[in-house]
């Protein structure tokens, strides 16, 4: 994770866990909370226009390179799960997302992580500058900064 002063854009969204998220302990399975970071992901791309398609539109694939998740309490089939995302501000030519997840009904922290996703030409082409359109995307935000 990122430590020290930062700049991030925030989103937060609820999702129903759905029957067939469940493992046979009634238990979100391990796996599909990177389902759920992709439905944070999705919705903040969506408030801040930058979906996919928008990127894809500009020339790139952004595939993701890293993911981790630590998983802390067990989030049961009828919750409902709060996905919190933010997407980091990095100088580098990549796209960092940070993920909480917390069952709604207890309030508790069931998982946090992160994903790396670099940028791809449409030929598989590594990009290894911010491209001009993210650049300037980046520049329109309006960033929160805190320190962690």
């Amino acid at each position: 994770m990122i430590r020290g002063k930062r700049r991030y854009l925030l989103n937060e969204i609820e999702v129903a866990v759905r029957f067939s998220e469940v493992d046979a302990m009634n238990v979100v399975w391990h796996g599909n909370y990177l389902k759920y970071f992709e439905d944070g992901r999705e919705a903040l791309g969506a408030e801040y226009q930058l979906d996919y398609l928008d990127i894809a539109h500009k020339g790139f694939f952004v595939p993701i390179v890293h993911s981790e998740i630590d998983h802390s309490y067990p989030i049961q089939y009828g919750s409902k799960v709060k996905v919190i995302s933010r997407l980091v501000d990095t100088p580098a030519a990549k796209i960092i997302h940070e993920y909480e997840i917390y069952d709604v009904n207890s309030g508790k922290l069931a998982a946090k992580g992160q994903t790396i996703q670099v940028f791809v030409t449409h030929e598989k082409e590594l990009i290894l500058t911010i491209p001009e359109f993210y650049a300037e995307w980046k520049a329109q935000q309006n960033w929160i900064e805190d320190e962690e």
